[in-house]
């Protein structure tokens, strides 16, 4: 056993933000570990019985805990999240309730050997003796942008697509690809 405490609430950082009513944009926030009742309570919500993907709205309302200076966070503000934030949560969401950690695997480009990366930082994640769980190493170990990471590994579900499925799988977004001109082609 260890004494390490368990990390129940993570930092994030919303790739667009959440404007509220005044204009102001609000990106810093953090997210706790999801409870059983915050998965079983919402299955019982009419907006939940109508239409399943409301269930994520009910679950990151429940377990979003804070967002920049807003006093509350609920349904009614991730309703109004730009898409991208909603993606960029669910795929949080799942690692850290499925890895405990807001970690994702990848793997050296030059040399092959698979290690893990602090989604949120991007700096090598290593357990450590002093508990903290990371240590920055000050590069950019894949090259690859947050987009691309949360693309390959966010939004999927444990619960491999039944009804109680908190989201669904997430389908990486075509991009252009570039021509030895430089031009993007489609």
């Amino acid at each position: 056993m260890t004494d390490a405490a368990l990390q129940t609430e993570f930092e994030f950082t919303l790739p667009r933000g959440y404007v509220d009513d005044d204009g102001t944009l609000h990106k810093e926030g953090r997210i706790r570990l999801a409870t059983a009742a915050d998965e079983i309570k919402p299955l019982k919500d009419p907006r939940v019985q109508s239409n399943s993907s409301y269930l994520t709205v009910l679950l990151l309302g429940r377990v979003v805990t804070e967002l920049g200076d807003l006093e509350t966070v609920d349904e009614g503000v991730i309703e109004n999240l730009f898409v991208t934030d909603l993606e960029y949560l669910q795929a949080m969401y799942e690692r850290i309730n499925n890895q405990g950690t807001n970690a994702v695997e990848t793997a050296c480009p030059d040399c092959g050997e698979v290690f893990e990366i602090d989604a949120e930082s991007g700096s090598h994640a290593t357990p450590s003796d002093t508990g903290s769980g990371m240590e920055p190493t000050g590069m950019d170990a894949t090259g690859a942008s947050t987009d691309e990471i949360r693309a390959e590994f966010g939004g999927g579900s444990a619960a491999g697509g039944s009804p109680e499925s908190k989201f669904t799988e997430a389908t990486p977004t075509e991009e252009a690809v570039e021509t030895d001109s430089g031009n993007p082609t489609e």
